[in-house]
């Protein structure tokens, strides 16, 4: 299986040398759970116009999370937007993570805007709310790490709400066979967050902070939904 990992924004440079670029979290993710190693990946800085040539360079994608919002006029979130209607249109297999999740649900007819409660940091837990297939093994909830001020407000009319929780109500939602989002990171190792949090104490506020810091004690569920999404690609 051929992975294109589309990154819609860097590490910044200060925690890069610790903990490297989001295309490298997703590699080594994908291969913790990947027991056959069947998994390769390519990886495309869509951020800074770099695309696939066609929607078949790859058997599937993945959307990163970006600190840019869905709705920023920016050039590459327009081509990426585009390109996300392409494989909608050809029912190419897509995954969505926090910016990869809100882009699709407004490219297809939902919407994203500012949380109501400001940023999510920190760990949270989503109730399963639709069970799948792919859903092996089976879990009724899931815990993982969240950074994000936007989420999807609205889904799209024929996207199935699969996953929600208290902060982020649209948690994880599924479109057809072919497109599937998770606001949480399940690529975010711990220490990342932790260095991340510490890295942007001021701007997401004291409370925040402390409430995020606190709740990596909990254990999370990365690994689960790793597989998750390969079983939902390997369909």
């Amino acid at each position: 299986m051929r992975l294109g990992i589309l990154q819609a924004d860097s590490v910044s440079e200060a925690l890069r040398t610790d903990h490297r670029d989001y295309p490298h979290m997703f590699h080594d993710l994908f291969a913790g759970v990947d027991a056959s190693g069947s998994v390769c990946f390519e990886d495309y800085d869509v951020a800074h116009g770099e695309f696939p040539a066609h929607v078949d360079a790859c058997d599937a994608y993945v959307i990163t999370g970006s600190r840019a919002g869905v709705y920023e006029e920016h050039e590459w979130i327009a081509s990426l937007s585009r390109f996300v209607e392409e494989l909608h249109r050809q029912r190419k297999k897509l995954v969505g993570i926090c910016f990869g999740h809100q882009l699709i649900a407004n490219v297809l007819g939902g919407e994203t805007g500012p949380a109501p409660n400001g940023w999510a940091v920190g760990v949270h837990e989503s109730r399963v709310t639709l069970k799948t297939r792919w859903m092996d093994p089976d879990a009724a909830r899931f815990r993982l790490i969240s950074c994000h001020k936007d989420q999807v407000e609205r889904l799209p009319t024929d996207a199935q709400l699969l996953a929600t929780n208290t902060f982020c109500p649209n948690a994880a939602f599924q479109v057809g066979e072919h497109m599937l989002a998770f606001q949480g990171h399940p690529e975010f190792s711990k220490d990342f967050s932790r260095a991340l949090m510490d890295s942007r104490r001021e701007l997401f506020g004291e409370e925040r902070y402390s409430e995020g810091v606190a709740s990596l004690e909990q254990d999370t569920h990365e690994d689960l939904v790793a597989r998750w999404i390969l079983n939902f690609i390997a369909e």
